[in-house]
């Protein structure tokens, strides 16, 4: 039982070396808002993207800046190599629902309203893309 569960984790393991990945939980956003962003960038090239969301007006897009630039960085620790325009493409953005904390707001005639106040995490995936020609 434990050799099947080694090889299993061993195949994981070279899986994960071969991703470049960056992961930012928990961010206080809803889900739904970094979804927009996210469609912005999804198969573009990287330092395209780059441009693209440090221009964009959403807030959520600073964020998503920060997180792809810390996939890049991720990229260039792991293949030792720099990353230039036209070598990265982001080719993967995954927005997964976060915890909701939950508050109540005074209402009229003694009711209340519950406020949900969403939050998310954001997965980014970069990959090289000479490796797919």
């Amino acid at each position: 039982m434990a050799n099947r569960k080694q090889t299993s984790a061993n195949k994981l393991k070279e899986v994960r070396k071969a991703t470049y990945f960056a992961k930012y939980n928990n961010i206080p956003t809803s889900p739904r808002k970094m979804r927009l962003v996210a469609d912005m960038v999804r198969g573009m090239e990287a330092f395209k993207a780059l441009g693209v969301l440090h221009f964009s007006n959403k807030e959520a897009a600073a964020r998503v800046e920060l997180l792809l630039k810390s996939a890049i960085a991720n990229w260039e620790a792991k293949t030792g190599q720099k990353a230039e325009a036209g070598q990265l493409k982001v080719s993967a953005i995954v927005v997964d629902e976060g915890a909701t904390i939950k508050r109540l707001r005074p209402a009229p005639q003694g009711r209340a309203y519950r406020v949900r106040k969403r939050s998310n995490h954001v997965t980014i995936y970069v990959d090289s893309i000479n490796k797919e020609a």
